[in-house]
């Protein structure tokens, strides 16, 4: 069965924002399935836009910001 957007619901989401990138923290849940932790990470282009990228590592800093966030998501899954 192919991937269908409609049956992606979001209960909770937040954006940390830095310097040239930004982290998401979200609650998703497929096809009234269970309900499930996402974190994605966005680079900024020379351009200004927004790009999708691995996640791969955090700084300390990012981890301290993003920690809090972490916890709402957890209380809403």
């Amino acid at each position: 069965m192919p991937y269908e957007k409609s049956l992606d619901i979001e209960s909770f989401k937040e954006v940390k924002e830095f310097e040239d990138t930004r982290i998401s923290i979200g609650v998703f849940s497929y096809n009234e399935g269970e309900k499930k932790l996402q974190i994605t990470r966005e680079n900024r282009t020379v351009d200004g836009e927004w790009r999708f990228t691995k996640m791969g590592r955090l700084t300390k800093d990012e981890v301290q910001e993003i920690l809090p966030l972490m916890k709402k998501a957890a209380d809403n899954m």
